[in-house]
């Protein structure tokens, strides 16, 4: 050993600092121009992706089944795991859809369909592509959801 103490992170620190990450990636301007430049859409979903991974990786333990602490006080502070338990099953889920969206996104870019929309075939506008990379509808199209 080196004789340096390196304090060790909490889950909520490393997510912190991983969001912080993700937003940075997403701060990335895509190309200007109408054609959406395909190297730095793909740089940037492949981004989102990895960091969509690591935040699964880290919450996993989470996720896991609920165990009864001895040492810990009654009733509550089971709640308080079930709770913190059913909030990392939930995120795990709208991350996983969100990965597939990703996905589907890189293959539209593989096959050159990418910032088309998949329903009525418009160009998807720069500005709704630059807020989410992933999306695969034109604001008509969604409704105006993403």
């Amino acid at each position: 050993m080196n004789g340096w103490i390196v304090p060790r992170q909490s889950n909520s620190t490393i997510v912190r600092n991983l969001i912080r990450r993700a937003h940075s990636v997403s701060q990335i301007s895509m190309s200007s121009n109408r054609d959406t430049d395909k190297d730095a859409s793909r740089k940037r979903l492949e981004a989102l992706r990895d960091e969509l991974l690591d935040l699964s990786r880290i919450s996993a333990d989470d996720r896991g089944a609920v165990e009864l602490d001895q040492q810990s006080v009654g009733r509550l502070s089971r709640m308080d795991a079930m709770q913190r338990q059913a909030m990392a099953q939930a995120n795990e889920r709208a991350r996983s859809a969100q990965l597939q969206r990703i996905e589907q996104a890189l293959r539209r870019l593989d096959d050159d369909e990418y910032g088309w929309c998949v329903k009525c075939g418009e160009k998807i506008s720069t500005g709704r592509l630059e807020a989410d990379p992933s999306v695969p509808m034109c604001v008509e199209c969604a409704g105006g959801k993403s």
